[in-house]
């Protein structure tokens, strides 16, 4: 990802969904501007979801992504056919292309409950319409001639605000030329050259607040604090030096950390404090849902899975039964599991983080994230979360 570029976390998804050979990568290629996907009279050509990023206003920064058909056929399209339901999700803006020469199927009505059962803004789009004389109600394009395909995107930038929008990271609890120290360890996990999206994301923010940003290791931190001569407004640190860190900044500083800042930005932060109870009532044999919204490569000392199975069964003196999920997986029976514990989502757009959130609520899983659950584990919830008054009482009740 160029630095200046939109994380696919932070871009608007619109997603293209039907039946095979409806059309629906002749139009995605139209609106992108570019062949992204093979196109074919062959049913089933594309057979994985593919995205691309763009710009799309006035809606902003969006992702695009072309689906396989829905009625896909034998095993592999089964594949294919979950590939799409994962892809839902995510999806912030479905658009249902529908083969004007065929008219609406069953197959149509079925993806459009799923839409609506997931509150998702939808909008039907017939095309081949240079194909057909019927008269057809709704919105009309031709991939063919490109009638309609300019209309189509401009409806699409109007449909929904962009994720985001009047939500800060950290900039309302600041203020002008206030400093804000960021701890950052730099370990065998952290990724060479570069920072974690929260790092990059919470700089920026405190940037645009017009504060500044003073960024340090754990191991740097009481010489960093002792040598500012200015009071920090806030001091915010990877959950997985907490305890350390929590040491080393006075108590009149706030102290929170980037992942629950980020469950905060993500619309979730109220529910994980409210899930971490559950932690309380785990015993031999519970299963623990441990689930990261990325895929990297593990290396001794990994946060999920690692560092936090360790604390986790250190904390409650249980032999508990972990298992860790990644990137798109994450499965929709929950049932089995006492509790999940999910990253910050910052590599997952604020709508498949709510439906994740949402699935585990409905199934009377509580749910709740890394940053809080060390921060409860170290005995520095209530600290961590102080800036927010209405939080707190959730832990006393």
């Amino acid at each position: 990802m160029s630095l200046n570029e939109t994380p696919r976390a932070q871009r608007t998804h619109i997603a293209f969904f039907g039946r095979r050979n409806v059309g629906k990568s002749s139009i995605v290629n139209a609106i992108t501007g570019q062949a992204m996907s093979v196109v074919s009279d062959v049913k089933g050509t594309t057979t994985d979801p593919v995205f691309k990023t763009m710009e799309l206003l006035p809606l902003g920064p969006v992702v695009i992504v072309d689906t396989p058909g829905f009625d896909d056929e034998g095993a592999l399209g089964d594949l294919r056919v979950q590939k799409t339901r994962e892809i839902l999700e995510k999806t912030d803006i479905a658009v249902l292309i529908i083969d004007a020469t065929l008219g609406k199927s069953p197959i149509d009505d079925a993806l459009m409950t799923m839409f609506h059962e997931r509150n998702i803004p939808s909008i039907v789009v017939y095309n081949k319409t240079d194909l057909t004389d019927a008269p057809i109600g709704g919105f009309t394009v031709s991939a063919a001639t490109g009638e309609g395909i300019h209309a189509l995107k401009e409806r699409m930038a109007t449909m929904i605000k962009p994720e985001g929008q009047g939500v800060k990271f950290v900039a309302d609890l600041i203020q002008p030329n206030d400093f804000v120290v960021l701890v950052t360890p730099i370990d065998a996990a952290a990724p060479k050259g570069r920072m974690i999206l929260p790092q990059q994301q919470a700089i920026r923010d405190v940037l645009d607040a017009g504060a500044i940003a003073i960024v340090t290791r754990e191991l740097e931190l009481a010489r960093t604090l002792a040598s500012l001569g200015k009071t920090p407004a806030i001091v915010i640190t990877d959950s997985q030096a907490f305890q350390q860190v929590a040491i080393d900044v006075p108590q009149d500083i706030p102290l929170t950390s980037f992942s629950i800042l980020m469950a905060r930005y993500k619309g979730f932060l109220e529910t994980a404090v409210r899930g971490i109870s559950a932690i309380e009532a785990l015993k031999d044999g519970d299963r623990v849902l441990i689930s990261e919204g990325c895929t990297h490569h593990r290396q001794c000392g990994d946060i999920g899975s690692v560092k936090l199975p360790n604390w986790l069964r250190s904390y409650t003196g249980c032999n508990l039964e972990i298992e860790l999920t990644s990137g798109a997986s994450f499965p929709e029976d929950l049932s089995p599991y006492r509790m999940v514990i999910h990253c910050g989502g910052c590599m997952l757009n604020e709508r498949a983080v709510t439906y994740r959130m949402n699935n585990a609520v409905r199934q009377g899983v509580p749910f709740t994230n890394y940053g809080i659950s060390i921060a409860y584990m170290k005995g520095i919830l209530k600290r961590s979360i102080s800036m927010f008054p209405d939080l707190l009482s959730e832990l006393d009740t």
